[in-house]
């Protein structure tokens, strides 16, 4: 069954596990080192559990209390404070299952049920279609193309724009 948890310290060998892919990683921002350590996972989780948390929303995916990955929601700023960009990522081994979509609806439910964000929005890479799929299907409402929006990877790329509002 999947779930969305609160980062724990001993999670670090698990999410290493599940990051430390190329093609997981080409489906996200940079920043993230490339090969994934334990201790990499480790910093992060302290980022997460250490961050505002009425500003960042940080879960581990689980699947069968087993973590796969990773979910948040980060809330805007200024005009943007009620709104929040989401982000996520699963273990290759586990893609194509649903989990993912089910990850994401746990989210936005967790998010307006215990926040004021009133809107979650999500940028996937254009040619990332998994990624838009998990948003169609967990009721994201695709909003328009990001043309020449990012490079990756050494390619200038465009990004999509979907989003999720309080009143879906």
């Amino acid at each position: 069954m999947t779930k969305i948890k609160k980062w724990q310290a001993e999670d670090a060998s698990a999410l290493a596990k599940a990051i430390n892919n190329k093609a997981v990683l080409d489906n996200l921002r940079d920043g993230i080192p490339f090969p994934h350590s334990e201790k990499d996972s480790a910093e992060y989780i302290e980022a997460m559990t250490s961050a505002d948390p009425n500003n960042t929303f940080a879960f581990a995916i689980t699947l069968n209390d087993e973590v796969i990955g990773s979910i948040g929601a980060f809330r805007g700023v200024n005009i943007h404070n009620r709104t929040a960009e989401i982000g996520y990522y699963i273990a290759q081994e586990h893609w194509g299952k649903g989990i993912t979509t089910q990850a994401v609806r746990l989210l936005c439910d967790y998010i307006f049920e215990n926040t004021n964000i009133i809107r979650l929005y999500a940028e996937p890479f254009a040619h990332n279609i998994a990624s838009c799929k998990v948003l169609e299907k967990a009721g994201f409402t695709y909003e328009g193309t990001l043309h020449s929006n990012a490079v990756k990877n050494g390619k200038v790329i465009d990004m999509k724009m979907y989003s999720f509002t309080i009143d879906n």
